[in-house]
């Protein structure tokens, strides 16, 4: 494929998919299981998730690998398979993809606080990401994500280790913000301009958001991030707030609600725009057909 950067260069929008921890829970995932534990177990499922991003329209497709740090993973004793825990998952995805979508390395946070408001060296968290990121790229990632982080510290420690495992790899970098009255920020107290200069500082090719907020504060941050930064934006958003129905989780935003607004980001310069955390292959078909309609109109 065509390298991504030349891509979002010339100006092309490129959809990326949707949860992956909303279709693990279809397909069995339990309360409290790692959504990693998969990765050793159930490739037919990772494949099978895969190919139905790939069916729906995306050109980025993510691994099962959120919580694949050393660090992350040492929560459910399992940090001694790094390694083959994220091998799995680009195999898994590569598998079903082929050569028609890129693979992206997943990368989230350890669930661990740096010094001095947790007990995490610097340097071991450094090392967490290394191991990670070396296993992602050994394995033949095109991509490497480092999202949904509060932390500016922890997030650019990840960019960091991607980066000097292996600098031509495209790296993204994307952080969960909150709207306040004066502005959208971290839970850790990070601004987006924060975050933009931050992460390119440290290396990112491309910087936005994902998870935390429905499509339309995804704009207002969207447009945060094009007031600071000259990068290619990529923006993921959660299908709208999660509702608790009886006993079910309900994500009220429906693929035809987000694909009206995905129009919105396109005339912001948005670049890259997929979904998290409840949304679907139906969502991210909806955005396909959108992007390709902008793309008709503007030929």
């Amino acid at each position: 494929m065509e390298h991504l950067i030349r891509r979002l260069g010339a100006g092309e929008v490129l959809v990326a998919d949707g949860a992956i921890g909303t279709m693990l829970m279809e397909r069995g995932l339990q309360l409290g299981q790692p959504p990693e534990s998969f990765n050793l177990t159930r490739g037919d499922v990772l494949q099978e998730i895969a190919r139905e991003y790939l069916d729906a329209g995306a050109d980025i497709i993510q691994t099962n690998t959120f919580g694949a740090s050393g660090l992350k993973l040492a929560s459910y004793s399992l940090q001694k398979r790094v390694g083959e825990i994220n091998r799995n998952a680009v195999l898994a995805v590569r598998k079903a993809v082929g050569d028609r979508a890129y693979v992206s390395g997943s990368c989230g946070p350890t669930g661990r606080f740096l010094k001095p408001y947790g007990e995490v060296e610097p340097e071991e968290m450094s090392e967490s990401f290394r191991r990670q990121m070396s296993a992602l790229v050994e394995a033949g990632v095109d991509i490497i994500c480092v999202e949904t982080m509060t932390d500016l510290h922890e997030a650019t420690s990840a960019v960091k280790a991607a980066k000097a495992v292996a600098p031509s790899v495209p790296v993204m970098a994307t952080m969960t913000f909150d709207e306040t009255p004066k502005g959208f920020f971290t839970v850790m107290g990070v601004t987006v301009e924060q975050a933009a200069k931050g992460l390119q500082a440290a290396g990112a090719d491309i910087v936005g958001s994902n998870c935390g907020n429905g499509i339309e504060k995804m704009i207002s941050i969207a447009q945060a991030f094009k007031r600071c930064t000259k990068l290619p934006i990529i923006i993921q958003a959660n299908a709208g707030i999660p509702e608790l129905k009886g006993d079910e989780v309900i994500y009220p935003e429906t693929p035809e609600f987000m694909a009206e607004k995905v129009g919105q980001l396109i005339s912001l310069g948005v670049l890259i725009i997929g979904g998290c955390c409840g949304t679907t292959p139906a969502h991210i078909r909806a955005f396909r057909r959108t992007v390709d309609s902008c793309k008709r109109g503007a030929s």
